[in-house]
């Protein structure tokens, strides 16, 4: 036998159910006399004691075989299995132990077909209660195991599409960016020069951000300005890059690379030119941040891998944070992202 135990419960139920089931069964299959007469009180007491006990170890191994055979049985019809074969097991041993009772001539015994059809009936009634209050206690167990399986499994999937969107970030922002210094190569060399090296600062930053789904608010403002001046060198005061940060902000928290996704689709979609001139505006508070830009969209339809606002998006919901609010009148684009 790998356990004679059924469940961690075992000594506290039997310490609750043994007495109370030895006192009334005796005294249904004696009757008055097990409690006036002290030999009856001792004998019986202790014959019940280790029939009992022993009877309880055996429907252990039969439950624990019903549910070793039977585990996936639908919970009713396991139920039954098992009620049939411990109340049969048990219903045995009260015989025995009224036989036992009648041949050792207990003092106040009187033999009866009626008070032992009371105990076999009394018998069957606790091992009903005990087979409900076990399997009770599997189902909670089982629920709260498959809950946590359940969760485990959902923090994994969970973190594995998180990983998965701050992959994407990288071939996206190096497609762009690739895209801007091959244009930068043929127009001005020297130009093309020092964005290829402001691209390798803030590169680095790209790269550790993936090591966190959210990073304070100061660290994505001191990449964004190194990103702006990456910007400058191809747009020069075309492009206006305004922040305005409320004391205290500073420490919240966002998922990294927000801000660089918003400010790279304002430059992607809009016309920037000096007569045109593009300006973002930043604004934190302790709530929220606010990424607007003036609307001048480009005419058509601009290449992209697809990688945006809906990449935000969900990086918010699989941080279970409230969505941003994205706002467009005409006349401005504004984002609205929840500070954490």
């Amino acid at each position: 036998m790998k356990s004679i135990h059924y469940s961690r419960y075992d000594w506290l139920l039997q310490l609750i159910v043994l007495p109370i089931y030895i006192g009334l069964l005796n005294w249904i299959m004696i009757g008055n006399a097990y409690w006036s007469n002290s030999t009856t009180l001792v004998l019986a007491s202790l014959f019940a004691f280790i029939e009992s006990f022993l009877n309880w170890l055996l429907n252990n191994q039969i439950a624990l075989y019903i549910n070793r055979k039977y585990g996936k049985m639908p919970f009713i019809r396991r139920s039954l299995y098992r009620f049939a074969s411990t109340s049969a097991s048990s219903v045995v041993n009260a015989s025995l132990l009224y036989a036992l009772y009648w041949g050792v001539n207990l003092p106040g015994f009187e033999f009866g077909f009626t008070r032992l059809g009371f105990a076999l009936l009394y018998t069957t009634v606790i091992v009903a209660i005990v087979v409900v209050t076990y399997e009770g206690m599997d189902s909670f167990n089982y629920w709260q195991q498959s809950r946590q399986e359940v969760e485990t499994l959902s923090k994994a999937q969970l973190q594995t599409q998180l990983d998965a969107l701050r992959q994407q970030v990288n071939p996206h922002f190096l497609f762009n960016s690739l895209n801007s210094l091959i244009s930068l190569i043929d127009e001005n060399p020297l130009q093309a020069s020092a964005f290829a090296e402001e691209l390798s600062t803030v590169y680095r930053y790209l790269l550790r951000s993936n090591e966190s789904p959210l990073v304070p608010l100061a660290s994505e403002l001191d990449f964004i300005e190194s990103y702006y001046h990456l910007l400058k060198t191809r747009h020069g005061d075309s492009l206006t890059l305004a922040i305005t940060v409320q004391s205290g902000a500073e420490t919240r928290q966002l998922p990294p690379l927000t801000l660089q996704l918003l400010i790279e689709n304002a430059v992607k979609h809009n016309i920037i030119l000096p007569e045109q001139p593009l300006t973002i505006t930043l604004t934190a508070t302790a709530q929220c941040l606010v990424v607007s830009n003036n609307l001048q969209r480009k005419p058509g339809r601009t290449l992209s891998n697809g990688v945006g606002l809906s990449n935000i998006l969900t990086k918010y919901q699989m941080l279970d944070q409230p969505a941003p609010t994205i706002e467009d009148d005409g006349q401005a684009f504004r984002v609205t992202l929840p500070l954490v």
